[in-house]
């Protein structure tokens, strides 16, 4: 057997290329504390020598034994205060500040004790030796700390991200504190706007203005900035976002303040700048009398209760103290996961909600109508509705039979059952549809102001409103996708826009806006600005710290040549697709008392006339004529039965 020469064997600790910083990281705590304590006994002695060496210009001192006895009083009582005051419990290369405090009261403790011996045993200790002393050892003690905490943090420094934070309140003071004792980010610098912290150090960092940001990038190199300012409304922020669309480095922030507040999140959690914050919409306060009008004490049933808006109605509508919650969903998957939601939520509250899953769909007329009699339901909001546009477009018959006839079924079962309120989530792609999703919302509608128009018990009101942020189907998701995958992100028509509104916004206007209906009402939300939807891909890729070329629709061109970091393509609009989208009918509308809601009075087919149509289109849809059924649609065989008064149901 060959034998392997041990200067050959391997080194399982791999000795001979780890760094000094790498060998003292990798000791034990207790060597770390041993080693510490050991330099600390003899930068003591050493500061003590140089005092007196200072002050009497020579050593012979140092043959006097009562100088040794004083050493020998001092050294151990400074060391034992240091390990009272916990010194060395702290992790040198994550020393803060604070350090520096049990450092100056460790030596003031120091220097009394050398006084006291000095008396004690009539020691030749000038007077002002005790001074030098204290200074020099705050020097030598501190001042190795500081030179420890650079040496040990050197390798990981240079494997971490090197950012910027941008607020140097107590908000960014937490987010450094939190990032220096991690491993991936490497806070450099700050920036504020408080004139009076510009200039100023806080633990290493410099606090620059604003306005320099892009030299303070360049000088630091730093590769992203966080925002650090959760308190700030939607408005401000985006404000401060506009301002940092050029820069070359990602944006990134930290939670706002309610996340933080209510524990779901850390001021360390790092997030991308959410589509919110670009489009600066501040959300109105809800109104607590509309928002209990119709579902505290009652039964309320969600139809569609899985997807992304019936699943924010339940949150709402649980907050507000409702008898019974009924979750109606024809996805199992989906009626799972909402459920499991809400019950943890009735758990953590305080009055108990009854939560009851059902599977079904809204055109089974049976089952309906047994859900409706057997739970007692008195209030429904109809989120149930097929509502991708190209995907109803392949799919006509299902997008009709769910959209039309279902909302027909399920109201005509509401009434039946003697529910107090009906409310329909209906969409912006109703008024003047290019599409059959949109012109099968807009007959959705006619079907409710036609129960409306026919008395009653139950009272029906539409709320329509445009894309909100983060729904199925929405494109903010893909973009993101797009932008992380180095792009192309893609976009259908260079002026394509539309409007946004986020989820709990949208679910709070809904339940406030069936509150105020009187019986018939088409509500319409504010919605702010239309957006173009370019010039949302283009920001979201510039605060992803990339550089966006929009190709020219028709172009070969490529975002390399025009010294790009991603491409922005144009793929034609999809069919049914709208250039832009419109919240009403008739150019008419009439506020109310909530300053987000408005009511519209458009025009409604009489129930007999709406029969007839229907009649007809669910005969195309029973033998799958799907050509039929965008006739009918189209006004070219429904003039005798009075679309030709509505010309908004016109597929184009």
């Amino acid at each position: 057997m060959t034998e392997i020469p041990s200067d050959s064997m391997p080194d399982p600790m791999n000795r001979t290329t780890q760094t000094l910083p790498d060998r003292l990281i990798g000791l034990d705590r207790g060597q770390k504390r041993l080693l510490q304590v050991l330099t600390d006994m003899v930068l003591i002695v050493f500061s003590f020598v140089a005092a007196m060496a200072l002050r009497l210009d020579n050593v012979f001192f140092l043959h006097d034994g009562r100088i040794w006895a004083v050493l020998a009083v001092v050294v151990p009582v400074s060391l034992a205060v240091f390990i009272r005051l916990g010194f060395y419990r702290a992790i040198t290369r994550y020393i803060t500040s604070r350090a520096y405090t049990i450092i100056l009261m460790g030596i003031l403790a120091s220097t009394a004790t050398m006084l006291a011996a000095t008396w004690a045993f009539a020691a030749p200790v000038p007077r002002s030796v005790p001074v030098i002393y204290a200074l020099l050892t705050f020097v030598l003690i501190g001042g190795l700390r500081v030179f420890m905490r650079r040496l040990l943090s050197a390798p990981r420094a240079r494997e971490r991200v090197r950012v910027v934070i941008y607020g140097a309140g107590a908000s960014g003071r937490q987010l450094q504190l939190s990032l220096l004792n991690g491993a991936e980010y490497l806070p450099v610098a700050f920036v504020d706007d408080a004139k009076d912290l510009q200039g100023r150090n806080i633990d290493g960092c410099p606090v620059y203005a604003p306005a320099t940001l892009p030299d303070v990038i360049r000088k630091h190199n730093a590769a992203r900035l966080l925002l650090a300012m959760p308190r700030l409304s939607r408005g401000e922020r985006a404000a401060i976002l506009r301002s940092l669309d050029q820069l070359p480095v990602q944006v990134q922030t930290i939670p706002g303040s309610a996340d933080l507040v209510s524990g779901r999140t850390k001021i360390s959690d790092i997030v991308d700048i959410s589509v919110e914050d670009l489009l600066g919409r501040d959300p109105a306060q809800p109104r607590d009398d509309l928002m209990h009008h119709d579902i505290a004490g009652r039964v309320v049933m969600v139809t569609g209760a899985g997807g992304s808006i019936g699943s924010e109605l339940c949150r709402q509508i649980v907050a507000q103290g409702p008898k019974q919650l009924i979750l109606f969903e024809m996805s199992e998957y989906n009626l799972y996961a909402i459920d499991q939601e809400l019950q943890t939520l009735v758990q953590q509250g305080s009055d108990p909600v009854v939560i009851t899953p059902l599977i079904g769909s809204v055109q089974d007329k049976l089952r309906v109508a047994a859900v409706l009699g057997a739970y007692g339901v008195e209030t429904i909001y109809h989120a149930a509705a097929y509502k991708h546009v190209p995907l109803v477009e392949a799919n006509v018959v299902e997008g009709i039979s769910n959209n039309v006839f279902g909302t027909r079924t399920l109201a005509e079962a509401a009434v039946a059952a003697g529910v107090r309120a009906f409310i329909l989530i209906s969409t912006d792609k109703a008024v003047r549809p290019t599409n059959v999703m949109g012109a099968s919302k807009r007959l959705a509608e006619l079907v409710c102001q036609a129960m409306a128009q026919q008395g009653g018990p139950t009272r029906f009101s539409m709320v329509r409103f445009g894309n909100v942020l983060g729904s199925s189907g929405s494109v903010l998701p893909l973009f993101r996708q797009q932008i992380a995958g180095g792009g192309p992100v893609t976009v259908t028509h260079p002026d394509i826009t539309r409007y946004f509104m986020t989820i709990p916004e949208a679910a709070q206007l809904v339940i406030q806006a069936g509150a105020m209906s009187k019986g018939g009402d088409v509500f319409i939300l504010d919605m702010g600005i239309p957006v173009r939807i370019v010039d949302l891909a283009v920001r979201m890729a510039q605060l992803s710290g990339l550089q966006p070329v929009v190709i020219p629709p028709g172009s070969t061109a490529e975002a390399g040549a025009s010294g790009g970091d991603i491409e922005i393509r144009f793929t034609g609009l999809r069919p049914g697709e709208k250039l832009y989208e419109e919240l009403l009918i008739d150019a008419d509308s009439q506020p109310t008392s909530h300053p987000r809601i408005f009511t519209a009075t458009e025009g409604a087919l009489a129930p007999d006339v709406l029969s007839s149509l229907l009649v007809r289109l669910q005969a195309h849809c029973a033998t799958n004529d799907e050509a039929a059924i965008r006739d009918l649609l189209s006004g070219a065989q429904a003039i005798g039965y009075g679309l030709a008064e509505v010309p908004d149901i016109r597929v184009a």
